[in-house]
């Protein structure tokens, strides 16, 4: 059980879910928000600057409680998001 308070996305509202980020990325746990209907996350396809128009990634909002909550952009598959 995790004992990060509950936060939420400042884009949608929604509940920030907790993710344990790869070892490799330097980050531990990470609170996304998953909501794949966030304007955030929705809108990223094309509000990535010199991103290749083909390129089904985006940004999802996240926070990283190790650092005082800073928000970052994790970078996400699209999906049917993406056209």
């Amino acid at each position: 059980m995790s004992e990060l308070p509950t936060r939420v996305c400042p884009h949608c509202g929604s509940q920030l879910g907790e993710w344990a980020a790869p070892p490799e990325s330097g980050w531990g746990m990470l609170l996304v928000c998953n909501n794949n209907d966030c304007k955030l996350f929705a809108c990223s396809g094309t509000s990535i600057e010199n991103k290749d128009p083909e390129n089904p990634f985006g940004c999802r909002y996240a926070e990283n409680p190790d650092n005082g909550y800073k928000p970052v952009h994790l970078l996400a598959w699209l999906g049917p998001h993406a056209s």
